[in-house]
């Protein structure tokens, strides 16, 4: 651990994250969708062994999407990134 000050922050992150996997568990969505939430989630729980701050800012991203349902069904996010590029 690097400094005794980030603890607040890996308590935030570990409850976040459970958070997180709860939401994933209950939505209503195909296997595959789950599938690659939970394979983010897994990227998250990985950064945050080396990028504590940067996984925050990722889970809280990830949360906001599957709160909004951003990204949930195939292809959506490149329908999202060709909107924003026109």
């Amino acid at each position: 651990m690097e400094s005794d000050g980030q603890l607040p922050l890996y308590d935030l992150v570990a409850v976040r994250l459970k958070e997180a996997h709860a939401m994933v568990r209950a939505l209503q969505v195909p296997d595959d969708v789950r599938a690659a939430l939970s394979r983010r989630l897994l990227a998250v729980t990985a950064a945050a062994k080396h990028d504590l701050a940067g996984a925050a800012r990722r889970l809280e991203r990830l949360v906001e999407d599957i709160e909004a349902g951003n990204g949930l069904f195939p292809g959506e996010r490149e329908d999202r990134r060709a909107d924003r590029s026109a």
